[in-house]
């Protein structure tokens, strides 16, 4: 009579069917192999894990550039004419793809751990590949076309470097498990001694990572500076339609110190706010005006200016996911915004006595203004009424004959010129994007008392770290988010990081060790447990996971006839007893 195998070994052998299946669709017994990974899956191994860091890589990059998913959307727009929100499918794909590799590291992975061969499906094998393909074609496209946002990857690792090494110290921690248990099971010494050094590597360099490891966060709490400066970057765009007086009404409820807008010259002489060169996209000139809405905007006069809608575009396109949230009373404000001029700008923000920084943008050649708009701002900003250390005025053009009509404007450049240059052109601030000015360089231009502002900075680890590093005022599309931050999200002194260091690196190395030393002893006892005397074939049998079908079977005959002429068992017996069933064709080569 055949002996019933127990439940553990029928839910044993069901887990295995489905991790062979799902990986390579080996669902049957006999299709599974413990035999040696061939050359040609292991290069597959190696494209797998190649394709899985690439994707880490690019996923991160993707959920650090959170921070710039309007400026990516506002560039597809130039280039297409059309606004649309093109991080949703960027998302969507990068998110499905990420998972489904990572799904298949985890498997392969589980193949190592329990010894069984590596052999991917031809489905997967395509998946990969085209998940390969992919990616590699978005990073020439990002380094073609946004490459100044690859700078956002350095500037995130200051804020989450200490985190991600601690990440991946657990990882690597708990990979031990699986390293330990191929060195103690390989035959080879070769096998074992690279497979351990290789490992031991990793697990060194993780551990002195913390040297490169460099971040303003890390610091002394009593040298944080104060808060930086909000200034509302178009007002309060996630809230209400860009450059509108709603949208900068909407910043100054938001505690803002300044307001930040880009200036166009009307066809009459007006300066009116305005980011793109036409009208499309944020008003409804091709309702009012469609023969003329692609073209500049500054060939508009004020009054058909005015007349414009530039409020409905945002209920409709909703560019920050916002409006649903919005009451109804919110929404008929929105939609009967019109475009406002520079001068009602400068007025409101006299009446909060709030600074106003503002992007000049010089008409086309043949504008009636063409030669004149320099003047034409600073006629404005008299008539406003404003103080003139109210104003940042950014525009290179005649800053000497700015500076004898209106001396008291802050002079400011949105070029990086060092210290002395700054002070000898009469310049006292910088506007400049977040990724051209590191820590040291704020440093040095604070000592040299030149303020910085730095755009835009919507994310909070991004404020946190610019506010770590010393920055006096940043520009932002998000005050309504900053608001939230009245402390960097994290910061520690250096000796409270180095006891955090110190401390992970010395749990990760005695639990290293703990687990080297648990699986030898393991093995150990399990080698010899159950063994009525001393057989070497026994023993030699339940090494050799990785030894070939062939001869693990020629090993398993061994066995069975050496114990049943010392009269322990039957061969059935004997199969059950040392883990193997009598009628599973598992390993064996046909």
């Amino acid at each position: 009579m055949v002996k019933h195998q127990p439940l553990q070994v029928y839910e044993r052998q069901l887990c295995l069917s489905c991790l062979t299946g799902i990986y390579g669709c080996r669902w049957k017994r006999y299709q599974r192999s413990h035999d040696d990974t061939t050359k040609w899956e292991f290069l597959w191994s190696l494209i797998l894990f190649f394709t899985f860091s690439l994707l880490l890589v690019w996923f991160y990059f993707w959920w650090e550039a959170h921070n710039d998913y309007n400026e990516f959307n506002w560039f597809l727009y130039n280039r297409s004419g059309e606004w649309i929100d093109g991080t949703v499918p960027i998302l969507a794909t990068t998110a499905a793809g990420f998972t489904y590799i990572a799904f298949l590291m985890i498997l392969a992975l589980c193949h190592i751990a329990v010894g069984q061969q590596l052999n991917l499906h031809w489905l997967h094998k395509i998946g990969v590949s085209t998940a390969l393909l992919t990616t590699a074609i978005g990073f020439i496209s990002v380094n073609q076309t946004w490459g100044e946002e690859w700078a956002v990857i350095p500037i995130s690792l200051q804020a989450t470097g200490p985190f991600l090494h601690l990440g991946a110290l657990v990882a690597v921690t708990a990979l031990a498990w699986l390293v330990a248990g191929q060195v103690a099971r390989a035959e080879k010494t070769r096998f074992q001694v690279v497979v351990l050094l290789l490992y031991l590597s990793v697990l060194l360099g993780l551990y002195m990572a913390p040297l490169s490891i460099t971040s303003p966060c890390i610091m002394d709490h009593a040298n944080l500076t104060p808060r930086p400066d909000v200034i509302g970057h178009q007002g309060a765009p996630m809230l209400a339609p860009e450059n509108t007086i709603l949208s900068f009404q909407r910043a100054l409820q938001m505690n803002v110190s300044g307001l930040e807008a880009d200036v166009a010259i009307s066809l009459d002489g007006v300066p009116f706010l305005m980011r793109d060169r036409t009208l499309r996209r944020t008003t409804d000139v091709g309702k009012v005006f469609p023969a003329r809405q692609l073209d500049d905007a500054s060939s508009f006069n004020w009054t058909d200016l005015h007349s414009l809608n530039a409020g409905q575009w945002f209920l409709k396109d909703d560019p920050f996911w916002t409006v649903q949230s919005m009451a109804q009373r919110e929404v008929m404000l929105v939609g009967n915004q019109s475009v406002c001029s520079l001068e009602q700008l400068l007025r409101l923000a006299t009446l909060h006595n709030h600074t106003v920084v503002f992007s000049l943008r010089r008409p086309l050649h043949g504008h009636p203004c063409y030669h004149s708009w320099i003047n034409d701002t600073l006629e404005v900003i008299r008539q406003s009424g404003i103080p003139q250390h109210l104003v940042m005025w950014t525009p290179d053009w005649d800053r000497g004959q700015v500076r004898q009509v209106a001396p008291g404007l802050q002079q400011t450049s949105v070029e990086k010129l060092p210290p002395q240059v700054l002070h000898q052109q009469g310049i006292s601030r910088l506007l400049l994007r977040y990724s051209q000015a590191s820590p040291y360089d704020i440093r040095e231009f604070s000592r040299s008392n030149v303020s910085v502002t730095l755009y835009t900075v919507n994310e909070p680890w991004l404020f946190s770290v610019l506010w770590c590093s010393g920055v006096s005022s940043v520009s932002s599309e998000a005050p309504n988010i900053l608001r939230k931050v009245p402390y960097p999200i994290w910061l520690m002194s250096p000796d409270e990081y180095c006891l955090i260091w110190v401390a992970a690196d010395l749990i990760s190395f005695t639990v290293v060790i703990g687990i080297f030393v648990f699986q030898n002893y393991h093995i150990i006892r399990w080698r010899l447990s159950g063994m009525h005397s001393y057989n070497p074939e026994q023993i030699m049998l339940s090494a050799a996971v990785r030894r070939s079908s062939r001869d693990l079977n020629i090993m398993k005959e061994k066995l069975i006839f050496s114990e049943v002429s010392n009269g322990v068992g039957s061969a059935e017996d004997m199969y059950m007893e040392n883990g193997f069933d009598y009628y599973n064709n598992e390993g064996i080569s046909h």
